[in-house]
């Protein structure tokens, strides 16, 4: 009983975040190997208000489920330039359930 309310309970808290969230997606230029991935997915795991990283060599595109209004648009090609590629475009999907 005990780890079914627990399980409960995690459930709730999940819906409760994804209720306040947002997708970002960036198409990034210069993307060529699996270090290029891993590179990017330890740069943005690194980063506050990000709950989800998914790095697609095959699309060159970083998909990340953030905070609604952190990190800024800004900050996010801000740290894709750091880890030494170019956003090239970003698209934002707002997950509200409202």
């Amino acid at each position: 009983m005990k780890a079914f309310l627990t399980v409960i309970m995690f459930s709730a808290l999940l819906i409760v975040q994804s209720a306040h969230a947002r997708t970002v997606e960036v198409e990034v230029y210069g993307m060529t190997c699996a270090f290029c991935v891993d590179s990017l997915e330890r740069k943005f795991a690194n980063m506050e208000s990000i709950s989800k990283v998914d790095v697609s060599l095959k699309h060159k595109k970083v998909r990340l489920v953030t905070d609604e209004t952190m990190p800024s648009i800004e900050a996010i090609k801000q740290a894709v330039l750091d880890a030494g590629f170019t956003p090239v475009k970003v698209t934002v999907q707002s997950n509200s359930k409202e």
